[in-house]
């Protein structure tokens, strides 16, 4: 195998699916607008059977869902009958991105997809379960394949050719940025020539969010008659992460891949790290967000001072954000501009550290910086943070954070190209 360890790794193609738009155009200028869909949920499966606001479920659950989904006319109808809603939306994310980088007639044996994420079609699971509890020798044949994760990997790979390497990757939280530093790392030795890093649609059922609830990771209820205060990264009144459906696809390459130069990429990935925490808990790490921060910018070969925007991982918890913003000070990066997409889109979870690295790509590639909703009263006032409005800015130098429950920490370095 080739040696491509000094090989310029490109990022040349974007697709996002989310409830503030579908397409990047919709999706940054939801993000500049600081465009929000946070309501009482309404997805079959999403609400405890029977809930109302005195019995001792508790409250509704909130968040933040695609209101409709655009799909290809080229997908095949008979494609589509048996893909999940994370599947119909990951199809429709990554046909963005293919397009975006010019795919079409690249050797598809040279072509990889890694998806990230793990167990993230509960809700599916959770609706078909309920139809056939009475009659399960009448259950549908497909149902011992379209459980798993992996056909999720295998619709894509059937539909676009692709004949590389496929397969899923679990991270938790981080999944969609692990994703991304996974095809970078099969781009960057020669496995692929191309690799898509794709965060999966987490489509929750009412089990997996009154989990959440329960361990005090999900809220809040308080907000239910509002809920467009409800998600608060940062903010002192802040007191759990709020979910958010969405999807982001990523198409990563070599510079030298291609006969002819790839016209305006987005950016340069110039390095990137992943830490583990030694931890199966939930909570954060300082001294693993510290690391995985001294790392990601070691292998960049960039200083402090040169990082001027963060997208944060900024999900509203009380501890989480609160390390998140000391990892900053501890590691200097306290003059960069501060923004949490989360406070936007909601807390996609598996998709989150995609959609958020496709944000700074398209904040990038625009000049301006997102708002961060509800960010009245920041749990650290000296912090650069982008609040109330978008600002302009030229980001030369972004990181992006993203981390997930057992301990998993990474960090990820874009330059503009």
């Amino acid at each position: 195998m080739k040696n491509y360890n000094r090989a310029e790794i490109l990022i040349s193609g974007v697709g996002v699916t989310s409830a503030i738009g579908q397409g990047k155009e919709d999706f940054v200028s939801g993000l500049l607008q600081g465009k929000h869909a946070f309501e009482v949920m309404k997805r079959p499966g999403r609400q405890i059977p029977h809930i109302d606001s005195e019995n001792e479920h508790g409250s509704p659950f909130l968040g933040a869902e695609i209101s409709s989904l655009t799909l290809p006319d080229s997908l095949p109808r008979g494609l589509l009958r048996t893909a999940s809603f994370s599947s119909q939306v990951a199809l429709a994310s990554l046909h963005e991105a293919w397009n975006d980088a010019n795919l079409n007639g690249i050797d598809p044996v040279k072509i990889g997809l890694v998806v990230g994420g793990s167990n993230f079609q509960q809700r599916e699971i959770v609706q078909t379960q309920k139809a056939f509890h009475e009659r399960l020798s009448f259950l549908r044949p497909a149902y011992a394949f379209t459980f798993l994760d992996s056909d999720l990997c295998g619709l894509c790979t059937e539909y676009f050719g692709i004949k590389g390497l496929a397969f899923t990757i679990g991270g938790a939280s981080a999944s969609g940025q692990v994703a991304i530093l996974r095809a970078a790392q099969a781009v960057q030795s020669g496995e692929v020539d191309f690799c898509i890093g794709m965060g999966a649609l987490m489509d929750l059922s009412y089990w997996e969010l009154q989990g959440f609830r329960n361990l005090g990771a999900m809220g809040p209820q308080r907000f239910t008659g509002e809920p467009a205060l409800a998600c608060r990264p940062f903010d002192k009144d802040r007191d759990g992460f709020i979910y958010g459906e969405s999807c982001g696809a990523v198409v990563v390459e070599r510079a030298d891949s291609r006969q002819t130069h790839i016209k305006n990429p987005y950016a340069r990935i110039s390095g990137w790290a992943m830490t583990v925490d030694g931890n199966r808990n939930p909570n954060s790490s300082l001294d693993g967000e510290v690391r995985v921060i001294e790392k990601a910018l070691s292998q960049a070969g960039l200083k402090t001072n040169q990082i001027d925007y963060i997208n944060s991982h900024g999900t509203g918890s009380v501890t989480g954000d609160q390390i998140e913003v000391d990892a900053f000070s501890i590691c200097g990066l306290n003059d960069a501009f501060i923004n949490a997409t989360k406070s936007l889109t909601g807390h996609g979870l598996s998709s989150a550290g995609a959609v958020e690295v496709i944000a700074t790509l398209l904040q990038m590639k625009a000049g301006f910086l997102h708002p961060t909703k509800n960010l009245e009263n920041p749990v650290e006032p000296v912090c650069n943070w982008v609040s109330h409005k978008s600002i302009s800015h030229e980001i030369k130098n972004s990181i992006n954070m993203s981390m997930g429950f057992g301990g998993i920490n990474t960090a990820i370095c874009l330059q503009k190209y």
